[in-house]
């Protein structure tokens, strides 16, 4: 079977960066600097959420189906070498990724931090000069199916139809998003705590995949049996790892 990769990341605002453009003194905390630049996007925007490249990413979190099985991990640890080995996943398994709302934000966000790092990621960038089977189907261009953002695809292409991954999931059934939520990332972060952010990320992860289970079953790609089957795999593999936030998912799971 081939190998499909949900994914999702959590960013916090890159300091560092922002100090750089706005000429910002070293000694200014962190909260100030980010507080700048919320300031300054909200004066051009109306609202304060950053752009790509002022996004430093903090985890990544992933689901991986492949011939072994399923597996829920997440990336941590220093933001260059996360990204790397998010490619480089890529490189090695040349999966199907998942996402909802990759295209408007995750990868737009690991395209820039990537460049700012200096890194590689060759096979996420072909579009078929090295491998022609890349030439019609390939990670870059929106229509093709290497990279299938749920969101996107479900809205027809169509921003307006665009729907939070919260209401569907919770709609579908499935557990909808748990723990810290997306506008308490930072300061989570600030208070050292980064391990809620992890499993907030890793729960939306699971939430994008059980919808992609269910997309396929849309698509006529899995029967009913298999389906089920599909679903029933993930929830014993979390079940095994008896961690709170897995205990929490899957007993909104089974309330749901």
């Amino acid at each position: 079977m081939s190998t499909v990769l949900a994914f999702d990341i959590e960013t916090i605002p890159d300091v560092a960066g922002i100090r750089r453009l706005h000429d910002l003194p070293a000694d200014l905390p962190d909260r100030e600097v980010a507080e700048i630049a919320f300031q300054i996007r909200r004066t051009k925007t109306g609202s304060d959420f950053l752009p790509p490249q002022l996004q430093r990413v903090a985890v990544i979190s992933c689901v991986l189906r492949g011939d072994e099985g399923v597996k829920v991990f997440s990336l941590e640890g220093q933001e260059a070498e996360i990204i790397q080995r998010f490619y480089e996943g890529i490189e090695k398994f040349v999966p199907q990724l998942v996402s909802w709302n990759g295209g408007g934000f995750d990868l737009p966000v690991l395209n820039y931090r990537a460049l700012i790092h200096g890194l590689t990621a060759p096979t996420f960038w072909e579009t078929g000069d090295e491998n022609r089977d890349f030439r019609y189907n390939n990670y870059i261009s929106r229509y093709h199916s290497r990279h299938l953002d749920l969101m996107d695809v479900l809205a027809m292409y169509q921003p307006r139809n665009n729907a939070p991954l919260d209401d569907v999931a919770q709609l579908a059934g499935l557990p909808g998003k748990i723990g810290i939520g997306g506008a308490k990332v930072w300061e989570t972060y600030l208070a050292g705590d980064i391990a809620k952010i992890r499993d907030y990320c890793e729960a939306d992860t699971a939430n994008t995949y059980l919808l992609y289970l269910r997309y396929q079953l849309l698509r006529g790609v899995y029967t009913k049996d298999s389906h089920k089957k599909e679903i029933e795999l993930l929830r014993k593999y979390l079940q095994g790892l008896d961690k709170p936030h897995w205990r929490e998912f899957l007993q909104l799971w089974n309330d749901s």
